[in-house]
């Protein structure tokens, strides 16, 4: 079940509640008629604005942020929806770069409601199923877009992309960020099958912006489905790609080349090569929303955009002495770019894991990437339903790590932060680090125990 925020009031406790009644988000049902019958009793609100789609494995949530704040920073209202949120759903819906609050949350599913009403009882009576809680969700976004209303919609899609129920948009620009194995058991066992599924988003009329990617056969279906298409296409490492990047305090600086231009010294405020090639991602995908590929940003903008983007919950400092960093990193991938992340900007004495995972991810693995990173680990779960119960994660970590000595095992997380942080000062040590990571809804846990909450 998805997170929700302690503080919400009763009305918008009883929505959420309502929603989460229906199917989860993490299962798919691969049929568009119910998300486009919804939308076309409400009038097809998606297509009152411009949109931009983005599909992949990782990244996607960093990648919109990035692109929203700049086109934010061009003078655009814009809308933006991400998924899963950290610590209340309204986050899932911005507006000109602020979340929802309640009244207006409330108001989207209200508007939604009686359209629904009608499709799911129209699915029921043919034996199908009711809208998900997804194609709901989805739904909520595009309306309150079209309320606002905003001159552009960034959509980053739930799982996978041909059946995805933000497909009812009709994007100007289709990005795709880099494709790994997840949720294998919805979109395949292969990544060439998970690509087919990925590249659904791409469309004739919609420029393609693709990352360079970890896996050749994912390069070979996206290749293929551009070919196909004939639709203009940015390919990093192609016409597109990151000159040069310096790691520095808080931060990068950056040389890359767009679609339309060359952007020198430009500071991104976030950590890790993985966003700095992200940055790339966006910058091509707005060079082809503003000037459809042929006229650069404007260098000024662009600058004050990325120097003030945030993307919580990843490769974030959320507490000073000891470090305490947290990052989602639910699958391999995610957790390859933690590991050199922390390596590249961190000089940490002692480093203290501190990690729980989901039931359908491969925590063998992430355990695997991260076992040399750390000096200890510190086994817990988050309060989702679905996390690995934390003794049954710690007899994985023992495996892993090969020493019953560097696996400590705490079932709650406020005890398992504070043994995290027991561990990293230890002998007086001023210098240790705790990276918290292993699945978004860990992330969410921690900052919420610290008391970070997402603005933005």
């Amino acid at each position: 079940m998805p997170r929700s925020a302690p503080s919400m009031s009763p009305r918008m406790r009883e929505v959420y509640a309502a929603l989460l009644e229906r199917a989860p988000e993490n299962r798919i049902e691969p049929d568009l008629s119910r998300i486009r019958r919804v939308m076309e009793l409400m009038g097809d609100p998606q297509h009152s604005y411009r949109s931009i789609r983005i599909a992949g494995t990782n990244g996607k949530t960093t990648v919109a942020r990035m692109i929203e704040r700049i086109l934010r920073e061009a003078g655009l209202r814009t809308g933006r929806t991400t998924s899963p949120h950290l610590h209340s759903p309204v986050e899932r819906i911005a507006v000109d770069g602020v979340p929802v609050d309640e009244d207006a949350f409330i108001q989207a599913y209200e508007d939604v409601k009686p359209f629904a009403e009608v499709v799911d009882r129209e699915q029921l009576e043919r034996g199908g199923v009711r809208l998900t809680f997804f194609e709901y969700l989805t739904a909520m976004a595009f309306q309150a877009f079209a309320s606002a209303p905003v001159d552009v919609a960034v959509i980053e899609t739930g799982l996978g992309g041909t059946w995805d129920a933000t497909g009812v948009a009709d994007p100007d620009v289709a990005v795709i960020t880099p494709i790994g194995m997840d949720h294998q058991d919805f979109l395949g066992d292969t990544i060439a099958q998970i690509a087919g599924e990925k590249a659904g988003i791409l469309t004739e009329r919609a420029i393609a912006v693709l990352a360079a990617q970890p896996f050749a056969d994912a390069d070979d279906v996206l290749y293929e489905r551009v070919r196909a298409l004939g639709c203009e296409v940015a390919q990093e490492d192609e016409q597109i790609g990151v000159l040069s990047r310096t790691p520095g305090v808080g931060g990068q600086m950056l040389t890359v080349q767009g679609i339309a231009g060359r952007y020198e010294n430009v500071f991104l405020s976030l950590l890790g090569e993985h966003q700095a090639h992200n940055a790339l991602l966006a910058i091509a995908a707005c060079e082809a929303f503003l000037g459809g590929g042929q006229d650069p940003l404007d260098g000024d903008m662009l600058g004050a955009a990325l120097a003030s983007v945030t993307s919580p919950g990843r490769a974030e400092v959320v507490r000073q002495a000891p470090t305490i960093l947290v990052d989602a990193a639910h699958n391999p991938a995610g957790a390859e770019s933690l590991v050199a992340t922390v390596r590249e900007n961190f000089r940490f004495t002692r480093t203290i894991g501190l990690i729980g995972v989901l039931q359908e991810k491969d925590a063998e693995q992430i355990l695997a990437i991260l076992e040399p990173l750390l000096d200890r680990v510190v086994i817990t779960n988050s309060s989702s339903p679905r996390a690995i119960p934390a003794d049954e994660l710690a007899d994985l970590a023992r495996d892993v790590f090969g020493d019953e000595d560097r696996v400590t095992e705490t079932a709650s997380l406020p005890d398992a932060i504070q043994a995290a942080v027991d561990l990293a000062e230890a002998d007086g040590d001023q210098f240790g680090g705790v990276v918290a990571a292993g699945s978004v809804t860990l992330a969410a846990d921690v900052r919420d125990l610290l008391g970070l909450e997402v603005d933005g």
